[in-house]
């Protein structure tokens, strides 16, 4: 009889996991040898610059078990299932940056995660707002008192201010490689903006700028936020202790349900979200869906929007995230023209929607929409996210 011999695999050479590591070609492939074990995490590093960029990720509802994720590739249709007990359903999301995600709780904690290496940064609370006047934990169904613009004071729950307060939060940049970076919120109910510093203990309105509310990203060394007719409020908040707020008054009247905006390699794109609403017989209550987009491309010499037919290479992502688009010529099979988007509107802030199933793609092209076949249809608030290790 031969003897056999057990080889304990986490006794490998380092030499030899850093050669097996650097020979990987996904970024899946190296977070499975990540999480092998203790030695062959220390192989591997997180900077892993010969991997090639990952399509974006739609980050799926709670699987069982209760403490993991499911990332979806639309591009590849795999669905990778990702350890994530911080992004329980006690917790809200309130947008991605940079592939980290902004997560709220009731506590009244914001956060930031990485979902594939879990790193974390904490953002000043909501209680830190300056419109919260008073937070009392023992204060049960009125927790947070608050006062309004008008000067009114009104009273949240712990969920309405966990699920209702925030719309979205926005980086300025990666966490990780900026340590400085900046946080811009848009608040739901009184259309106010909102921004923090990192390591900063509270955040600051920008008075200026009410009605910006739409949607807002990080453009050319500021925060542009954009009103629900294209006019746009550009604030500065990184450079200096006060923002400076600019507006771009384009005098048109954008149609459309919901707005956002894009940078697209340098040039700023607003795209206007349409929905059409429906009644479910079934299950007795209107249903929302995405029927059309329409593009528009900013004009500097003109300060107007402008029509575009077509986005050529590009590749949008919009919903709860803070928009950004890609080159599909930077993925094999990936075509260009094309508008990704998620439910973003369904949830607490619209109780009487319910559009669970809004996720897919949209051809500007010919207008059709192809839905994402492994999305559940009884969920809200899928959100992309763009894979990193850093």
């Amino acid at each position: 009889m031969s003897n056999s011999t057990t080889v304990d695999w986490s006794d490998l050479p380092p030499e030899l996991l850093q050669t097996v590591a650097t020979n990987l070609q996904t970024l899946s492939d190296y977070i499975r040898f990540r999480a092998v074990c203790k030695n062959w995490r220390g192989a591997a590093s997180v900077t892993r610059r010969h991997l090639p960029r990952e399509f974006p990720w739609l980050m799926l509802p709670l699987s069982r078990p209760f403490n993991r994720r499911g990332f979806f590739n639309p591009l590849t249709s795999n669905l990778h299932r990702l350890t994530l007990p911080e992004a329980s359903n006690s917790r809200r999301r309130a947008g991605s940056s940079f592939g980290w995600l902004i997560l709220i709780d009731e506590s009244p904690s914001i956060f930031l995660i990485n979902p594939l290496t879990r790193d974390k940064f904490t953002l000043p609370p909501l209680s830190s707002f300056p419109n919260v006047t008073n937070f009392d934990f023992y204060s049960i169904g009125r927790e947070y008192t608050l006062r309004s613009p008008e000067n009114n004071l009104y009273y949240c729950s712990l969920r309405e201010m966990r699920d209702s307060f925030i719309k979205k939060v926005i980086l300025s940049h990666n966490p990780n490689t900026e340590p400085d970076f900046s946080a811009f919120a848009i608040l739901s109910r009184h259309e106010n903006l909102a921004y923090c510093k990192n390591g900063h203990d509270s955040w600051q309105i920008v008075n200026e700028a009410r009605s910006y509310g739409e949607d807002a990203i990080y453009f050319r060394g500021a925060f542009y936020a954009v009103d629900k007719f294209g006019s746009i409020a550009i604030c500065d908040v990184v450079n200096g202790d006060l923002p400076i707020v600019k507006f771009i008054n384009t005098g048109q009247q954008i149609s459309g349900d919901m707005q956002y905006l894009v940078d697209t390699m340098g040039d700023l794109l607003l795209v206007s979200r349409y929905l059409d609403f429906e009644i479910d017989m079934e299950r007795y209550f209107e249903v929302c869906k995405t029927v059309k987009f329409r593009v528009y491309k900013f004009e500097w010499n003109s300060q107007k929007w402008e029509g575009i037919d077509s986005l050529d290479d590009k590749v949008l992502f919009l919903g709860g995230n803070s928009s950004f688009s890609v080159a599909a010529s930077d993925y094999k099979g990936c075509k260009g023209n094309r508008i990704y988007f998620t439910d973003d509107y369904s949830g607490a802030n619209y109780d009487s929607i319910a559009g669970d199933y809004d996720v897919g793609v949209y051809n500007l092209a010919d207008g059709s929409i192809e839905s994402f076949p492994c999305y559940p249809r009884n969920s809200h608030w899928p959100i992309w996210i763009t894979p990193s290790l850093c």
